[in-house]
């Protein structure tokens, strides 16, 4: 088949799935509706008797009543914790009264401006995706820092900001299994869980193993390359040609436009960048001895539990509300205090929208979580896929897309793998398979799907982004973006899998692909 006749059917499909999607109700009012589903489901299963064991209790998992009078009204008397306790939301606007200073007093525009004359076009992409994969080191800060600039830097390039947005939603959630030479705090999360999973095993042996934090570290780094040449070549020539004839219609004041810099930018620029330097340079001081305030209890910096990794958020406000304030006061565009507080305010208010739609999917996320229907659909496809008994190759594909598909539903990459994972690495550490190879699969399903699924925390915000370049952009809309790099990312990702492992290439540190290890 012709690429002129693949084109138009491919964007045919993508256009029809934009429009069922944005006739959706508002993501505020689907994430209710989606509640009160859950509590409909809940009340219609909570007495059925299942035999699947659930592995957090041992137990058989037991579908919770959430219209039962104490669920209820534990719902409610939790219901402001549970908002002002969503993740994402502190993420967010900590990190937006930042950058709404370093946006009003002209400093980012100007930066990106800089580095945009000297940067070939070419290049962009390619670039924007690998800083997306590179933001996993720092949690989720990727969602409000390198996925807002990517429109930005798109459209002072000339090009359409959403397939910016496309192209750094597609390296920091799509490729969040990827990394580029530094590990993120996923690693040792993950190689917990698998390790306590791993004992489970009547294997001799299997109630001691120790698992590696590292364990697929090179399989994660070679995977970046994939998801930058797959994301850039359907960024430029997928999604970027299909965007073409959509009109960006936001407010023309508040978009960046190319213009060349003035000498009083230019100043600005070179005092807030030292600043910003300055401050790098001491953050690497006060962390580089062995006793670091910063470090963790195991005198680790990149452990989950160290201050810094639980500062990103705070440090990503630091380094962006110095610089502002620095090129505000030097570039004349800031007079006072109050031009900076104004740009935090600016920044808070045009994140109303989002705060409404979080508060809506915190409570969804709770109930579902307390329903223990997510747990039910995990388990019960983990054993179907044993069941089935499949050869080798087969069964780690299968794990991938199993892992896909409950991923549309439960986000947390460390819930969804306490569940699949008790189930699938014992029983293919008794087919001779490596726990690490089980959580490699498992890897490659998680990140696939995140960038299409509306449950994900993080999606309302990124149609927030979109909507301050297209108006009218929906669920539908970001949906219908993403869908080629969900699908590409899925078969080509779980491709390379099964190449990797034919190859023998190792996984990552003190790793194996058979078990016992030969």
């Amino acid at each position: 088949m012709s690429s002129q006749t693949t084109r138009p059917w491919l964007q045919r499909s993508l256009d029809a799935i934009e429009r069922a999607g944005n006739k959706l109700p508002d993501p505020a009012v689907l994430f209710a509706l989606f509640m009160l589903a859950v509590w409909l489901i809940s009340w219609a299963l909570s007495g059925v008797q299942f035999s699947e064991i659930d592995p957090r209790t041992g137990k058989p998992i037991v579908i919770v009543n959430l219209l039962d009078g104490t669920a209820f009204t534990t719902f409610m008397s939790k219901m402001v914790t549970t908002f002002v306790n969503f993740p994402p939301l502190g993420v967010v606007l900590v990190a937006m009264l930042g950058l709404g200073v370093a946006e009003h007093t002209g400093f980012i525009n100007a930066g990106l401006r800089s580095i945009l004359n000297v940067t070939p076009k070419m290049l962009l992409t390619p670039v924007l995706i690998a800083v997306g994969i590179l933001s996993h080191v720092a949690v989720d800060a990727g969602y409000v820092l390198v996925i807002p600039l990517g429109a930005v830097i798109f459209y002072a390039a000339g090009r359409h900001p959403l397939a910016g947005i496309a192209a750094a939603f597609a390296g920091v959630s799509g490729g969040f299994s990827a990394s580029l030479f530094v590990p993120s705090s996923l690693d040792p999360m993950l190689a917990g869980l698998t390790q306590a999973a791993a004992r489970l095993s009547a294997h001799p042996g299997a109630a001691e193993m120790t698992i590696n934090p590292l364990n697929n570290f090179f399989f994660t780094t070679a995977s970046a390359g994939l998801i930058i040449l797959v994301g850039w070549f359907l960024t430029d020539k997928v999604i970027e040609p299909r965007l073409k004839n959509t009109q960006v219609d936001g407010d023309p004041a508040s978009l960046p436009k190319l213009d060349a810099l003035t000498d009083a930018e230019r100043k600005g620029l070179r005092y807030a960048t030292l600043s910003m330097l300055v401050s790098g340079l001491l953050l690497i001081w006060s962390a580089s001895g062995a006793d670091s305030a910063w470090r963790g209890t195991d005198g680790l910096l990149t452990s989950a539990t160290a201050p810094l990794m639980q500062s990103i958020v705070g440090i990503i406000f630091v380094f962006f509300l110095i610089p502002g304030v620095v090129y505000g006061y030097t570039s004349g565009s800031a007079k006072n205090h109050r031009a900076i507080v104004q740009g935090m305010s600016k920044a808070m208010s045009g994140m109303g929208y989002y705060v409404v739609m979080a508060f809506f999917c915190a409570q969804f996320i709770y109930a579902f979580g307390q329903s223990n229907l997510g747990a039910l659909l995990a388990i019960k496809g983990a054993l179907a896929l044993k069941e089935l008994a499949l050869p080798l190759g087969v069964t780690l594909v299968g794990i991938v897309f199993l892992t896909a598909t409950v991923n549309l539903l439960v986000g947390s990459a460390s819930a969804k793998w306490a569940l699949i994972g008790a189930i699938m690495v014992p029983m293919l550490m008794e087919l001779g398979v490596s726990p690490d190879l089980t959580q490699a699969a498992y890897r490659v399903g998680d990140s696939s799907t995140n960038i299409i699924t509306p449950l994900m925390p993080y999606f309302p915000l990124i149609v927030v982004f979109c909507q301050k370049y297209v108006k009218s952009t929906g669920i539908g809309t970001l949906i219908a973006l993403m869908l080629p790099f969900s699908v590409c990312f899925l078969v080509l990702w779980s491709a390379f899998l099964l190449l990797y492992w034919a190859l023998g290439i190792p996984l990552g540190i003190g790793a194996h692909y058979t078990f016992p290890a030969l």
